[in-house]
């Protein structure tokens, strides 16, 4: 099976912000874009930045492996090497991290390098990656799936 890529629109206050943190820092490249809305290829995924200038960060979390991860978020898993380089472009961009890059369940099924950050707009992002992209969806009982 061919992933399809994905499409998420979401709300920003200031499109030049969003055009400068997705286009500048992040490298996703521009496609269409209106007074009002600006779509970026997102690692070969669509997303679209609508204009919402009363848009405010969500303040909701949820504990996972010891960290208060925020929710809503959304994000890309990434090749590890690829990931890499984003954190240390993240870092030299002087974004704040909300969660620092690190490794999630280590040694368990589903291990994974993570990281969150923020938008200008409060949006909050996950990029993780695999050292075995087969742990996508790993748990740590055999034959059973998470969602």
């Amino acid at each position: 099976m061919t992933l399809r890529p994905f499409h998420l629109a979401f709300p920003v206050h200031d499109l030049a912000e969003a055009r400068a943190f997705y286009g500048d820092t992040l490298g996703c490249a521009e496609g269409r874009s209106s007074d009002q809305w600006i779509d970026f290829d997102f690692f070969g995924h669509q997303i679209v930045a609508h204009l919402s200038p009363a848009a405010g960060a969500a303040a909701a979390t949820n504990p996972v492996d010891g960290h208060d991860v925020p929710v809503p978020h959304f994000g890309v898993v990434l090749t590890m090497p690829a990931w890499e380089a984003l954190a240390a472009r993240v870092e030299r961009a002087g974004i704040a991290f909300g969660i620092a890059p690190h490794i999630r369940f280590k040694g368990q099924a589903g291990e994974q390098a993570t990281m969150f950050f923020r938008d200008p707009s409060g949006n909050a992002l996950e990029f993780k990656a695999f050292a075995d992209d087969a742990m996508l969806f790993a748990t740590d009982e055999p034959g059973e799936t998470t969602l």
